[in-house]
């Protein structure tokens, strides 16, 4: 709603810009005396000039315009992720006596998965009995721009056995996606 209300107001100004240019034109070849190829050229040269102020004035409030917007989108983005990574801190904070164990884990390429995104995690338990695994997964656009992150959890992995399970956004998230692990718990 605020996208079209920002076109409608750029489009006005556009317009008001213009008209004002053409009366201008039509002023300079009016007030003229002379009705020489010079003088009307001269009238022309004028008005054109100011059409191309204008112009540029309507182009630069649209590039401000689109800027906001780009602001707010990505500002929605930050909020949607930090809101995202305080759960996932929440979950991983009830886990007690646990091990870091980010390199034991592998993440498969990010897909389409329905409406969001999806990554495989596989996880290697290195330990000498059955373990579970917490397993921080951060979404992010081809920029490094975090955009959502979730918890998913392997449970009861035979010591020396691998175990898999599927990471999937929490929303719908557009552009190329890639996935990164940022916490690994094994516990």
């Amino acid at each position: 709603m605020a996208r079209t209300s920002l076109k409608r107001t750029s489009l006005r100004k556009g317009v008001l810009l213009v008209a004002t240019a053409l009366c201008c034109t039509a002023l300079l070849t009016g007030c003229s005396d002379e009705d020489t190829p010079s003088s009307v050229s001269s009238a022309a040269s004028k008005a054109a000039s100011a059409a191309e102020s204008a112009a540029r004035s309507v182009a630069g409030e649209a590039t401000a315009a689109a800027s906001s917007l780009a602001s707010s989108v990505a500002s929605s983005a930050s909020d949607a992720y930090a809101s995202a990574t305080a759960e996932v801190g929440r979950e991983l904070d009830e886990i007690k006596g646990g091990t870091d164990v980010k390199d034991d884990v592998k993440l498969g390429t990010p897909a389409a998965d329905g409406d969001r995104s999806a990554v495989e995690v596989t996880v290697t338990n290195s330990a000498d009995s059955t373990k579970s695994f917490a397993v921080q997964v951060d979404f992010e656009d081809a920029s490094g721009n975090r955009l959502d992150a979730v918890l998913v959890t392997v449970s009861d992995v035979a010591a020396g056995k691998t175990g898999k399970a599927t990471a999937r956004s929490n929303r719908k998230l557009s552009g190329e996606v890639k996935t990164e692990v940022a916490k690994a718990v094994r516990y």
